[in-house]
């Protein structure tokens, strides 16, 4: 098999007549779609679009029912074992739940990130380095946490524990975060918090990020780049001044009024 490049390649994603259906239900239906390394994508619709099921469909978190998912040349859709854990770590996921480890403190949640490239025997012991400890506690300083590193992940606000995730994410040392609706459970502060860290990384990282919205307005202020799903197709790929009425009914059906 064909091994994935290095993360400091140029990293193009491809997807190819990409679908994923749930009975009768098409969620992700035939999409075709270019990301180039470095592009900050915003992904709208309404609750159903298929925004969600496109994400874990790149992540590979749930298989596609047809078509292809390519990187760099390589089919994604044919990893197994390592490779395919592999890449999920290059491809991070954000949940709009967070999904910290509650009980554990924030810095541990945080190193989780490095579980990928670790060896079996320091993952049952969580060895973590020296040099390991010291890089999560500079991501957690880099979005405001450090005094909050040896307190319960429970313990913090949400917007707090979102940034938490994010850094987390940043552990796994990725070419992309997919991050799933990130701000819908957030006040207008921390979403703000939130999508200010998300920025940075990629404007400072060169990280790819694709982003799920709920907000119109958030889309436009962040995203270049907005990609409109409706009934599980892409049904707009283009800069925010392009979306026009037309476009957002399309999008947004009868409910554009909900989506300033």
């Amino acid at each position: 098999m064909t091994p994935l490049p290095p993360n400091d390649r140029i990293f193009v994603l491809q997807l190819v007549q990409l679908s994923r259906r749930f009975g009768d239900t098409l969620a992700v239906a035939g999409a075709d779609l270019t990301i180039v390394r470095g592009e900050m994508v915003g992904i709208i619709g309404r609750s159903g679009a298929g925004k969600s099921t496109l994400l874990r469909l790149i992540n590979r978190l749930i298989e596609p029912s047809s078509g292809r998912i390519v990187a760099d040349g390589v089919d994604v859709t044919a990893l197994r074992g390592a490779a395919l854990r592999a890449w999920r770590a290059r491809t991070a996921m954000i949940f709009q739940q967070f999904n910290l480890v509650n009980r554990l403190d924030v810095l541990t949640n945080v190193l989780c990130g490095r579980l990928n490239h670790m060896s079996a025997w320091r993952v049952l012991f969580k060895r973590f380095t020296p040099a390991e400890r010291v890089l999560a506690i500079r991501t957690l300083d880099r979005f405001g946490l450090a005094e909050v590193a040896l307190k319960r992940a429970d313990a913090l606000s949400g917007g707090q524990q979102q940034r938490v995730a994010i850094a987390r994410a940043l552990l796994q040392e990725p070419a992309m975060l997919l991050a799933d609706e990130p701000i819908s459970s957030l006040d207008p502060v921390n979403a703000k918090a939130v999508m200010d860290a998300l920025l940075d990384i990629n404007r400072t990282d060169g990280i790819t990020v694709l982003v799920n919205l709920h907000t119109l307005d958030t889309a436009r202020a962040y995203c270049r780049r907005i990609i409109g799903m409706s009934a599980g197709r892409i049904v707009f790929d283009g800069p925010p001044e392009g979306l026009t009425e037309d476009v957002l009914h399309a999008i947004y059906g009868d409910d554009v009024a909900e989506h300033p």
